[in-house]
């Protein structure tokens, strides 16, 4: 992405506040100042709260308000800043007059024509957290957690005003492109690479699953040799990272999902590396518009990390004349585009149903060229993870009930019942095991202080399954 400094979008804020200055929001005139003026007090303010984290301003940091507001650095100046009055707790819960004016210029179409396309508050947002990240990423001081937190929870607040008003609009803005500051990255290359080993050493800790394991591991050596060979300046082909994940319920796909979220953090592919996970019910909404919003609000959540649609299946599934599912994987199509550096989308579910998905729109398969299947477990890896779910927990089978948990488990696997679900069976048949174990030693007075009896799950602790 192009980048844009703060001088440019301060310039773009400029404009925006000629075009409030000639509008008639209410409250304008009784200001006192111009919106320009109010609009430059308030990223003051701003500055100024967070130099202040550490308990005092100093003339480097007065200097660094000053020119990233564009004025003269002299002594005058940098004393007015310095010993402006300590800013209250009421500042960090209340939003500045100048975005006030610029949601309220949008929310009622106060201004016509429209040079700004109704995006005067997301102008003035993007200049505060431009602002803001470019103080934090020039001090000359650490920045302190304190200043960290201040910023966050101001540019929170703002996000909240703006979508309190639906004036709000992801993604850059289409009469500029705003780049967040450069931050000195707190990890250096050796650490990265190292947190990259341990993530993808954890991938290969987990029972079963040869083929998903192989595949995420061609996947991560393809982008790092495209990644060398683009440090050489040589020709590098585009590598797709959205993907299906196809299987049964409890083979592992979030688990997989949220590794990977890691690893192409580390990898350099993702800033953040969260995983964000919905289904159906967390994308779709009751009325015409509402679908498209919530889907916009989930991406934006995601923006940096992977977005993981469980049984994506169901957005396809028509339930009636008034469903918007196509809705929300149209919009979920555009935001793929869109972001296409700065996102990546998972979808999950049935094998056989997941081709139905792919084959509703004629858009949805050319976007996702990583297919992974996750196949069932069998009975002995089943057995395997229930020892290592045990262990995190520190409990243990005893040798009579290791043999009839081992009974008990290749029966169902050999016998699957309509709801058998791999791992979750495992996770739930462990949770019973427990629960009895409990019931069966709180009134042993043995057990007190016998580490023995408090960890061993005995054969009548294990119920099997309903």
């Amino acid at each position: 992405m192009e980048q844009l400094d703060l001088q440019s979008l301060l310039e773009t804020s400029d404009e925006v506040c000629r075009d409030i200055a000639h509008s008639n929001v209410k409250g304008l005139s009784t200001s006192g100042k111009t919106p320009k003026e109010r609009f430059y007090e308030d990223l003051e303010q701003f500055g100024a709260y967070l130099a202040d984290a550490d308990g005092k301003i100093g003339d480097d940091e007065a200097t660094l308000i000053l020119q990233g507001l564009g004025k003269p650095a002299n002594e005058l100046n940098k004393r007015q800043i310095i010993a402006r009055p300590k800013p209250t707790a009421a500042f960090a819960e209340t939003v500045p007059l100048s975005l006030k004016y610029a949601v309220l210029a949008d929310a009622g179409c106060k201004v016509k024509p429209d040079p700004h396309k109704g995006q005067r508050a997301m102008v003035f947002f993007d200049t505060f957290k431009l602002f803001g990240q470019t103080i934090l990423a020039t001090r000359t001081r650490d920045v302190s957690d304190t200043a960290v937190r201040r910023f966050t929870s101001y540019i929170d607040m703002l996000e909240k005003f703006v979508k309190e008003y639906a004036v709000w609009h992801s993604g850059p803005q289409k009469f500029y492109r705003v780049a967040e500051a450069v931050v000195e990255d707190p990890e250096s290359a050796e650490e990265k690479q190292e947190k990259l080993e341990e993530f993808l050493a954890n991938l290969d800790s987990l029972v079963g699953l040869d083929a998903v394991k192989r595949q995420v591991h061609d996947l991560v050596n393809l982008i790092q040799v495209q990644k060398m060979r683009q440090e050489l300046g040589m020709k590098t082909d585009g590598v797709s990272k959205h993907m299906v994940f196809s299987g049964n319920p409890g083979t592992g796909k979030t688990t997989v999902a949220r590794m990977l979220a890691e690893i192409y953090h580390y990898l350099g592919v993702l800033r953040k590396g969260q995983l964000v996970e919905v289904d159906r019910s967390g994308l779709v909404r009751g009325y015409v518009g509402q679908t498209a919003t919530r889907v916009q609000e989930v991406v934006e959540e995601a923006l940096g990390g992977v977005l993981f649609v469980d049984e994506a299946y169901a957005l396809t599934v028509k339930k009636g004349d008034n469903d918007f599912g196509q809705e929300a994987v149209d919009t979920l199509l555009k935001a793929m585009e869109d972001n296409r550096d700065d996102l990546v989308v998972i979808v999950a579910g049935y094998t056989d149903l997941m081709e139905q998905f792919l084959d509703s729109n004629p858009g949805l398969r050319s976007r996702f060229s990583n297919f992974i299947f996750f196949p069932d477990y069998t009975a002995n890896e089943l057995i395997a993870i229930l020892h290592q779910n045990l262990e995190k927990r520190e409990y243990k089978l005893s040798p009579e009930a290791d043999k009839k948990a081992r009974r008990q488990i290749r029966y169902r696997v050999n016998h699957k019942p309509d709801n058998f679900a791999n791992a979750r069976d495992i996770r739930n048949y462990m949770e019973h095991a427990i629960s009895n174990h409990a019931t069966r030693v709180v009134g042993l007075e043995e057990a007190r202080g016998n580490k023995e009896i408090l960890s061993t799950i005995e054969p009548e602790d294990l119920g099997g399954w309903n």
